[in-house]
């Protein structure tokens, strides 16, 4: 690897950091596309670093919201064991997956997801 590269690698990671902790995003909506469409990775390579980087980051910034009174403990612990089970299972699916089906699943994912935030950030402001 050149410092180039690490250097990019470092810049985005401090980006991604910071979407992770302002948004309450994971991460993987901006590591994933960089990583198949920047570095060139399979989708599912991409998808297995992003859920190994999100772990670190989650963790932290779900710390430091915790610390300031934000968030509930309780909800979110419910909610992390069933989801770590439907991940491991999501997993197994994904590595049934063609890397181009997978790849669309996670594109159409994002749509859904974009234009569900665009309508109700618009009918918020009316």
């Amino acid at each position: 690897m050149t410092v180039a590269l690490l250097a990019g690698l470092a810049l985005f990671g401090v980006g991604t950091g910071v979407a992770a902790g302002l948004l309450g995003v994971g991460g993987g909506i901006l590591i994933v596309p960089f990583l198949t469409l920047a570095l060139g990775l399979s989708q599912h390579t991409a998808e297995a670093t992003s859920l190994v980087v999100v772990l670190p980051t989650a963790v932290v910034a779900s710390l430091e919201l915790r610390r300031r009174g934000v968030g509930n403990l309780g909800t979110a612990l419910r909610f992390g064991a069933v989801g770590a089970v439907a991940a491991a299972c999501g997993a197994l699916l994904a590595l049934l997956l063609p890397g181009s089906t997978l790849r669309l699943v996670f594109a159409l994912l994002l749509g859904l997801v974009g234009l569900r935030l665009v309508r109700d950030g618009v009918r918020d402001r009316a």
